[in-house]
């Protein structure tokens, strides 16, 4: 099972308590992201390098991610 205690919330998060975001946490090999208004509800699990790929297509794509 991988633990992750690293959790951190995103810098695009809503303002006051940040309540329209998510937390990323990560270890050497994989990338996590959860909800922040339910973080027991569930956990997406992607591999560093794909997550890496994802991230950098957004930002082609979007132009909005810096």
């Amino acid at each position: 099972m991988n633990t992750f205690d690293n959790w951190r919330k995103s810098s695009y998060s809503g303002s006051g308590d940040g309540n329209a975001c998510v937390e990323i946490a990560n270890n050497h090999t994989l990338v996590a992201i959860r909800d922040s208004k339910d973080p027991d509800y569930g956990t997406l699990i992607f591999p560093s390098g794909a997550f890496a790929t994802f991230v950098e297509t957004v930002k082609v794509d979007t132009g909005h991610l810096h």
